[in-house]
């Protein structure tokens, strides 16, 4: 029975993927995601269900349009993949159980601001004013202990980033201002905190790569969207535990 739930997992967030890849893409240039048809990106042919498959369209079609013989990009399958394994990562670790809501609305997203932000380097406020009324839904479900952590955790993200936009003159973009916030609401006061260093760590180590092997220059923007999302999981997932390991550890 678990191993047939993991699977409906696994494909759920496939699909999903999928789903949310076109968000990312659409919503910034503000093109109707539920009522435009998908369609291939180099010949703009409409496509049909079979084209739509998760993963299984890709690899049958070998990475082609079946149409013009375009290439489609291997980002599409690769979304794909990911949300379908970090769904099933975090059924497996949370189980069925509130806390797995929460992963799996983060999860989603944490895929659509990477798609966007690494795309156009936006993050659309409407993205974030669905998913913070959804973290609001969420936490008055499953309150924090205190409550009020929540309510600490937005504040404290927003005026975080807001000081550095402030002391670097534009160092950091509003989207991650607002982004940092919402995610307050759901992971409170600690996690957003912990969060933020995360995502200061993340960001720095992966512009460095990114400077030595010429892909970015100095002067190039650089998404931190990404490295926000990837500091919010490891804290909603690992945070206790990493500030455990710290405090025994570390602190005197």
């Amino acid at each position: 029975m678990n191993t047939i739930l993991s699977l409906y997992i696994f494909i759920t967030g496939t699909i999903l993927g999928s789903f949310y890849n076109v968000v990312g893409l659409r919503l910034p240039q503000n093109i109707s995601f539920t009522n435009s048809r998908s369609a291939c990106p180099q010949c703009s042919t409409t496509l049909q269900a079979r084209d739509l498959i998760p993963l299984f369209s890709y690899l049958l079609s070998k990475g082609k349009c079946r149409h013009c013989q375009g290439k489609i990009p291997v980002a599409y399958p690769l979304v794909e993949l990911i949300t379908g394994g970090l769904f099933l990562y975090a059924y497996l670790t949370f189980g069925w159980s509130a806390d797995l809501l929460g992963a799996l609305l983060l999860l989603s997203l944490a895929v659509i601001v990477t798609v966007s932000d690494l795309k156009y380097m936006v993050i659309p406020d409407r993205l974030l004013l669905f998913f913070g009324a959804a973290f609001l839904g969420f936490r008055y479900i499953k309150p924090l202990d205190p409550w009020y952590s929540s309510v600490l955790g937005a504040v404290a993200g927003f005026v975080l980033i807001f000081l550095i936009i402030l002391i670097s003159r534009g160092g950091m973009g509003a989207g991650d201002m607002k982004l940092l916030g919402v995610l307050g609401i759901l992971l409170g006061f600690k996690m957003t905190m912990l969060t933020f260093f995360l995502a200061t760590l993340i960001g720095t180590c992966v512009s460095l790569i990114l400077l030595s092997t010429g892909i970015i220059g100095r002067k190039d923007p650089f998404p931190f969207g990404p490295s926000i999302m990837a500091g919010a999981v490891i804290s909603y997932f690992y945070g206790q535990d990493l500030l455990s390991f710290y405090m025994d550890h570390f602190f005197i």
